[in-house]
């Protein structure tokens, strides 16, 4: 069910996918801006803030992958990357430049609707965990499971939607291995080995964020042939 006060910012090139897209959107219940390239998203971005950004990666200028680097730097803000690149090697660009998701062109518009809702659907449920202990200690970091929050000493640390997605699902299994395919169930992807290798993607990228050392990763661990798991102090 989609949430009928969601604005999101499409930001595309093309002129007619570009309506298109936003006036499938609104039909569907969206509130919808759109943007013609990354200069012109980024002046709606300095006086607008959104749930969502969906944005294509071939445009000219400045690209989607450019531009979805720097809005991290900053923002949190989720990004669905849409592109006629279908390859895996370009959906882990995407990935590790801080989207949330990658969709290939063409697509059915009912599977983006499905995508946008997937992620979407991510975000609230950080304020809905409620177990014991209520913060997790790793190192210098600190994980608020109440409030979806992660701190290193004062500073607050900016996690995408898909990272505070997994350290939900890891502060639920802490010192449990979660295997690789579980990980895909609950981020709410399509099973497969490209969604698999996404998982690593995002997991490199979240023990950037924890780890004094990401490639002899302390807290962050893999378990061979078992998957992964959140060892805290």
């Amino acid at each position: 069910m989609n949430d009928p006060d969601a604005h999101l910012l499409i930001v595309d090139d093309d002129e007619r996918i570009r309506g298109l897209l936003q006036k499938f959107l609104m039909r569907h219940g969206f509130l919808v801006t759109a943007a013609r390239d990354a200069a012109h998203a980024r002046r709606i971005l300095a006086g607008l803030d959104f749930d969502m950004i969906v944005m294509d990666v071939m445009m000219p200028g400045e690209d989607g992958v450019s531009f979805t680097c720097d809005i991290r730097k900053t923002s949190t803000t989720p990004i669905l990357l849409l592109t006629a690149k279908g390859e895996t090697e370009n959906r882990i660009e995407g990935l590790e430049a801080g989207a949330d998701d990658y969709l290939a062109k063409p697509f059915e518009p009912k599977e983006l609707l499905l995508r946008i809702n997937a992620i979407l659907r991510r975000m609230p449920e950080m304020e809905a965990v409620d177990t014991t202990p209520k913060v997790l200690h790793l190192g210098p970091v600190r994980y608020d499971i109440e409030h979806g929050r992660m701190w290193h000493g004062d500073e607050l640390v900016r996690l995408t939607a898909t990272e505070s997605q997994l350290m939900r699902i890891f502060s639920k299994h802490v010192g449990v291995p979660v295997s690789r395919v579980q990980l895909v169930e609950d981020l709410g992807r399509d099973r497969g080995q490209a969604q698999e290798r996404a998982v690593d993607v995002q997991i490199t990228r979240l023990r950037r964020k924890i780890e004094m050392d990401p490639k002899q990763p302390r807290y962050m661990q893999t378990v061979r042939g078992a998957g992964y798991m959140l060892a805290p102090d």
